[in-house]
This record gives C-alpha cells, sequence and structure tokens, in this order.
C-alpha cells in the first residue's frame, strides 16, 4: 500500500475556530496529497472544551479526543504557551486567561514585565511552547511539540502580531516577535515548529 494510498483514508478535523491557526495548518498541510483538513466549523453545536489540564499535551489532547468522539473523525488540537524561567513557568498553560477575563492582551504583558521589573538580563529566559495532538476516534493520540526560544523585554516593542509577541524578544534577530513581518514569524514560531514536526509524522502513518 502507497503513502498517498493510506493518506487518502485520513480525513482530519481541525479542532479549533480560530480562523488564523486554520489558515496557518492549511498552509502547513497543503503538500500532503490525500489529506483532507475538514474545518470544525462544518460540524453543528461542537462541545465547548474546558482547558483545565495541568501541562500543554493534556489540554491539546483533552480538545482533540472530544472533538474526535463529537465527530467520529480524527481530530488534532493545540495548546501553546509562554513559559518563563524567573515566573517559575508562569504564565504556562494559563497564558490565555493570564490576569482574568477581563485582561486583553495589553493588560497581560503590562502584568508581566511588572512581575519580571529588576530581574537581571541573564535571568529573563523564556520560550513560547506549542504542543499538537492528533486523537483518533479508538483513543490512538500522536503529538508533536514546538519551541521557540527567546527573553523577556523590558517594554512592547512592535505592532505584529497578537498576545506576548510585544513583550517576547528574540536576541539572534535583536527583535521581539512583534515587531517581525508576518511571514518571518509565521515560519519560526512555536506553532510552525509544532505543525511540521506533526506533518513529518503523519506522513509516516
Amino acid at each position: 500500500m502507497t503513502e498517498t494510498t493510506r493518506m487518502e483514508r485520513l480525513r482530519l478535523v481541525i479542532a479549533t475556530g480560530n480562523r488564523n491557526k486554520i489558515r496557518e495548518i492549511q498552509d502547513k498541510f497543503s503538500a500532503m496529497k490525500g489529506l483532507t483538513l475538514v474545518p470544525l466549523s462544518d460540524f453543528t453545536d461542537p462541545p465547548e472544551v474546558i482547558e483545565d489540564g495541568a501541562t500543554f499535551l493534556e489540554n491539546a489532547r483533552k480538545k482533540a479526543a472530544e472533538i474526535a468522539a463529537f465527530t467520529g473523525l480524527p481530530s488534532m488540537a493545540d495548546d501553546s504557551g509562554l513559559v518563563i524561567d524567573a515566573l517559575d513557568g508562569r504564565p504556562g498553560v494559563l497564558s490565555a486567561r493570564y490576569g482574568g477575563a477581563s485582561a486583553d492582551d495589553t493588560a497581560k504583558n503590562r502584568m508581566i514585565l511588572d512581575e519580571m521589573r529588576g530581574v537581571p538580563a541573564e535571568r529573563r529566559a523564556a520560550r513560547f511552547v506549542c504542543v499538537i495532538a492528533v486523537v483518533f476516534p479508538d483513543g490512538k493520540t500522536l503529538s508533536a511539540e514546538g519551541i521557540c526560544e527567546g527573553t523577556i523585554a523590558e517594554s512592547l516593542k512592535g505592532s505584529h502580531g497578537f498576545g506576548y509577541d510585544p513583550i517576547f524578544f528574540l536576541p539572534d534577530r535583536g527583535k521581539t516577535m512583534a515587531e517581525l513581518p508576518l511571514e518571518v514569524k509565521n515560519r519560526i514560531s512555536h506553532r510552525a515548529k509544532a505543525l511540521e514536526a506533526m506533518r513529518e509524522i503523519l506522513m509516516k502513518i
């Protein structure tokens, strides 16, 4: 049986309603012949999954598993966030909810900068982490991780991107993630790396 024949049997649900994520996933997987990506919007009233796991993998796996059970199809989900060494790994899995439901991106960034005030340059190491899980209806699970290393800047810089991009500094580029053009960010980001790793895994099944 050829690779293409095996892949023709794989319809994969993208377990997110985020259009930016869907576009990026479609971009990364477009060259995979025989793989059909199915948007979650094709299904009526999908369950809202509560992300209460202790790790990125637990959250990604839970989302993918619940959507796989709902659709009857293999499903792919991700969880990602910012991990800061000096803050004992915070905000971590709470990245999207850090500071409470009312905190917007700017408020979250300012909160981090306040918490990091006075921390010397050599202790400002941080990383963006993304974990992707693919769960099949029979429970089989595949996972991949992508990491982008950097440091926490002293202030917000840049108007591109979203989330914590304005305070995530990339020493090798001398810029924050938010100062990079979108096409560059999408090549080097944690999500891009995780997607590439998952694509390689799927090509071997």
